[in-house]
């Protein structure tokens, strides 16, 4: 480094006196006064020839001898020829190079050894002269310690304490430990063990985690569903009709219930079919319960008829009124729904789908062998007309039951096509040009056909068919899947002693035709029991009484399967009968 002031050299008037807190050189001027003469620089250290001595310049006019400048190869030997000693001087402080001292004011430096390591040599005897020591400002090199206060003696400070000056210090010296590989190795071990058992820890822990909150959600889904049934009243083997269950049941009553009886009247070919429909408002569940018409009932006199005489004789408010005594149900209104009506909604729907199960024939058809108004298959598409002859069709032989069915299907259908928003629905019913029954309303009607109907398009609606004993009175086991979970009630028949029993023995040769006189019969209003088959066929039917009081019920029993009154003859029934039928070949049922 080359300061922009180097004092000593060539007579500059300005000198360097230390260095500032940033390590810049500080410079002073010195007064011309003090100006020591110029002596020539020698790079290449060469003493002076022709008689010249140490330190001559062969550029100085008149042969000058100068006092030694510094040589960086001066090897501290003394030259030959004596050079001229312009005697030691006090340092009052370090040069920019630390290796020597800075003289005081007034003074020419002594040129000192070059020392690399920044310590001035003492192999040779430096010259000094004595001058007064003067308070400087001391430079210092950064993280190396100042220079001592010499200790002086009057001739300067002697050789000991100038050289614990320029000894090293430990402060002075940074040590760097070399890294030993082994360890490294022995480090870079431990931490990869260290790493992969805490990986295992926490791999251990995540599974710990994950399967606590498994079993978490799994309780909570198993009791979230548990909780659902038991709300729905479907937790198995909770149904039933014992004691023991009577949560379940109590449960099950509690469920509000809107019901409505609709009466299908066919004005074609006679006869009526009855259901109920449920909109269970509770558990969001709609369902169609077809009721037989052979159902036991109890007249308002008290005495005993069947669903579909009912209907014929007590009209719309008296059938719903037993049938409430008979269901423990409560019925809000009757729908009177005649063939022609059915007709028109099915075709304001827009035609309906239903899987059918049997090949109609058109009614209007005068000649057999034509094709049939509805053919066998699933998704088959009705019209309005198509539709009321595949709700009203019994087949010869077949059992009321399955018309019944039918008719259950066609209804389903409907309320799939009918209208969710009320608005709409009721447009649909006053479209009809319907007169309703009392208390029931177009308004009432259309709102409840579009619940059933939201009900019906989400598979929330299933249709069931309420299970009706042989004498038609209903079992409290068989019928409590109807009666009590869809309906919420309790089956009460009236007593069988009530109604008029009729044996019926078959001995016209016609399985056919006991199934068709236990309908009639029990339409009637009378209790049917199965009398069998007979040994042999007869061609005349007979009506047979063995009391001369059930005379008038024998007489009865005849016009109510079509027999003529020559009939009825005093003769002995059979078992616990009133009244003993025996069909010959004459009779003709009455879907027929």
């Amino acid at each position: 480094m080359n300061d922009r002031y180097d004092a000593g050299y060539g007579g500059d008037p300005y000198e360097l006196v230390g260095y500032d807190e940033y390590g810049r050189p500080v410079y002073r001027q010195v007064p011309s006064s003090q100006l020591p003469q110029q002596q020539g620089y020698d790079p290449y250290g060469h003493e002076g020839q022709h008689s010249q001595g140490y330190g001559y310049d062969p550029y100085t006019t008149g042969g000058q001898q100068q006092p030694p400048v510094y040589d960086p190869y001066d090897t501290g030997q003394q030259p030959s020829t004596p050079a001229y000693d312009t005697g030691r001087q006090a340092p009052v402080g370090y040069d920019a190079y630390g290796t020597g001292a800075i003289p005081a004011q007034g003074g020419f430096p002594t040129a000192a050894p070059y020392d690399p390591y920044g310590q001035t040599s003492t192999s040779g005897q430096q010259p000094r002269v004595e001058q007064p020591r003067v308070a400087e400002q001391t430079a210092y090199i950064p993280q190396q310690a100042g220079p001592a206060e010499d200790e002086t003696d009057g001739r300067g400070a002697p050789e000991a304490s100038e050289r614990s000056q320029r000894e090293y210090h430990t402060e002075q010296f940074a040590f760097v430990e070399e890294p030993d590989g082994d360890s490294e190795d022995v480090i870079d071990w431990l931490n990869f063990t260290e790493n992969r058992t805490e990986r295992r820890e926490e791999a251990k822990r995540r599974a710990r985690s994950r399967l606590v909150a498994l079993t978490v959600v799994l309780a909570l889904l198993a009791v979230g569903g548990v909780g659902y049934l038991w709300y729905a009243g479907k937790l198995p083997g909770l149904s039933s009709s014992s004691g023991s269950k009577s949560g379940t049941t109590t449960a099950s009553a509690a469920q509000k219930r809107d019901v409505l009886v609709v009466h299908l009247h066919n004005t074609s070919g006679g006869g009526t079919s009855t259901a109920l429909l449920v909109d269970n408002t509770t558990t969001k569940q709609g369902t169609t319960v077809l009721l037989p018409n052979s159902l036991v009932l109890t007249d308002e006199d008290g005495t005993t008829t069947t669903l579909a005489k009912s209907v014929d004789d007590d009209g719309s408010a008296g059938t719903r009124d037993a049938l409430d005594t008979v269901l423990g149900t409560d019925i809000q209104g009757t729908w009177r729904l005649d063939t022609p009506y059915l007709q028109n909604l099915v075709d304001l729907v827009g035609n309906i789908e239903v899987d059918t199960d049997a090949d109609v024939p058109d009614p209007a058809a005068k000649k057999k062998g034509q094709a049939p108004l509805v053919n066998k298959g699933k998704d088959q598409t009705l019209s309005g007309k198509m539709a009321v002859a595949y709700a009203t069709y019994r087949a010869s032989g077949e059992a009321q039951n399955a018309q019944l069915e039918r008719f259950g299907q066609v209804m389903q259908g409907v309320l799939r096509k009918v209208s969710s928003d009320p608005t709409a629905a009721t447009t649909t019913v006053q479209t009809l040009a319907q007169i309703l029954d009392p208390p029931l309303t177009d308004k009432d009607l259309g709102a409840f056909l579009a619940r059933l109907s939201d009900l019906a398009k989400g598979g929330d609606f299933k249709t069931a068919l309420l299970p009706v004993q042989a004498d038609g009175t209903l079992s409290a086991e068989g019928s409590a899947d109807v009666v009590k979970d869809v309906l919420g009630g309790t089956a009460k028949s009236p007593d069988k002693d009530a109604a008029v029993s009729v044996s019926v023995r078959n001995a016209g040769g016609t399985k056919a035709d006991t199934e068709d006189a236990r309908v009639t019969l029990l339409n009637g209003g009378f209790t049917f029991l199965d009398g069998g088959t007979a040994p042999s066929t007869q061609a005349t039917s007979q009506v047979l009484y063995s009391d001369a009081a059930d005379k008038e019920n024998a007489i009865e029993v005849a016009k109510t399967l079509g027999l003529p009154t020559s009939t009825v003859k005093k003769g002995k029934a059979s078992g616990n009968a009133d009244v003993t039928v025996v069909l010959g070949q004459d009779y003709k049922p009455s879907s027929s």
